[in-house]
């Protein structure tokens, strides 16, 4: 059984659950048609409104965690419903209570989407025990998760000292970033380590050359539209993801509940990965690209975009790709042509045949960017595989 099912069992036997034994009777008038899945995907552009915003998301907290707090939320807050409460009442409850409690500074936002969420849906009986329901289900997820490890401050990572070891990277030299996240408690994992890859193989020169060649700032190997594809998927790939997910989920016509369970288990597998693919980073410590190639063959390069400040292995973009184009492939099918819009260069879009174009070219475009090898590559695309297809989520 995995943590999703696990935490449904929590909710639906616990507290939430005697909210359908509990309250006003039935509601026997007309109601209102309940809306559709573009309440779930109003809430997720909500969330993703408020981690684009500068200062909002806290440093240290990963942004996965707070849209699998929100959408374990809101589909554990339909789960409960009977024919006596309004899922999509309860949707709405919940998102805004997570919300509401992870960014207090946009509470009136909140508030505002939720009063109008609420009324255009069914009122009376049917809406207050959506609104109970959505309520203490998104009071147990936040109590739940809690004491996650999210909270503890990083600890600080020495830099390495010899060949393949990783160190702060030039010109800012940042110290490592989320270096307490394999000490997170997954949504559904065993473990942070579960799935973690192979020991880096020894240095290639094949790997680097590769890089040094098409990721430089200067490089004239990379084609035009390589150069774009790096700098087209260059904001957090998870923030994309979510997009993608909301263009299916409007173009299928989803209802409210079955929405939910989307974007719960998409967001539950984006956590996990991002908890998993730490775990490698801060296991095995590879230096990045720009740190080996100026040590070993040209001190003077300088890659496309500006190197993160967290080891090379493996790669995050590719984990993540992998993932959700696995989760998202379970309900709209391997072969949903889709068009991606940018976050990094606005009005710029790029159309994909499948889902797994997609992942593969947000994974790749890190080596044109000068960030990663064709290692990081593949290592970080098996991760998320494995952690897609572990999360099954009924």
């Amino acid at each position: 059984m995995t943590g999703i099912r696990r935490r449904s069992l929590i909710v639906a036997g616990g507290a939430a659950a005697a909210l359908l034994t509990t309250g006003a009777p039935a509601f026997a008038g007309a109601r209102r048609p309940e809306p559709g899945g573009e309440l779930v995907t109003g809430w997720n552009a909500e969330l993703l409104a408020a981690v684009r915003t500068p200062g909002t998301q806290p440093a240290t907290v990963h942004p996965t965690r707070g849209f699998a707090l929100m959408h374990l939320a809101v589909r554990d807050a339909t789960v409960v419903c009977d024919r006596r409460a309004s899922p999509a009442a309860a949707a709405a409850q919940a998102a805004h209570d997570v919300l509401a409690a992870l960014f207090p500074s946009r509470a009136a936002v909140f508030a505002e989407r939720l009063a109008r969420d609420l009324a255009a849906g069914p009122d009376g009986t049917a809406r207050a025990r959506g609104i109970h329901n959505g309520q203490t289900t998104a009071a147990v997820v936040l109590h739940e998760r809690a004491t996650d490890g999210s909270s503890a401050t990083p600890p600080a990572i020495p830099a390495g000292t010899r060949p393949g070891q990783w160190r702060p990277a030039p010109p800012s030299f940042a110290a490592a970033v989320f270096t307490h996240w394999p000490d997170v408690r997954p949504f559904a994992l065993a473990r942070a380590s579960q799935f973690r890859p192979a020991p880096y193989p020894p240095q290639s020169d094949a790997l680097i050359r590769e890089v040094r060649l098409l990721g430089q700032d200067t490089s004239t190997a990379r084609t035009v539209d390589q150069t774009e594809q790096a700098k087209f998927w260059a904001a957090p790939i998870w923030n994309y993801w979510f997009e993608i997910a909301q263009g299916l989920t409007t173009r299928h016509h989803l209802g409210v509940v079955p929405a939910a369970h989307v974007f719960a288990r998409l967001a539950t597998v984006l956590a996990d990965t991002v908890i998993a693919f730490y775990d490698a980073k801060y296991h095995f410590r590879i230096w990045r690209p720009i740190t080996a190639i100026r040590e070993t063959s040209d001190p003077q390069w300088t890659p496309l975009a500006a190197t993160p400040a967290d080891p090379s292995y493996v790669g995050a973009h590719s984990a993540v790709g992998q993932a959700a184009a696995t989760v998202l492939a379970a309900t709209f099918g391997s072969r949903p042509e889709l068009t991606v819009t940018s976050e990094s260069l606005p009005g710029v879009t790029r159309t994909f045949r499948t889902l797994q174009a997609a992942a593969d070219e947000a994974g790749r475009s890190r080596i044109f960017a000068g960030l990663h090898t064709r290692v990081d590559h593949q290592a970080g695309q098996e991760l998320g595989l494995h952690v897609a297809r572990y999360i099954r989520v009924s």
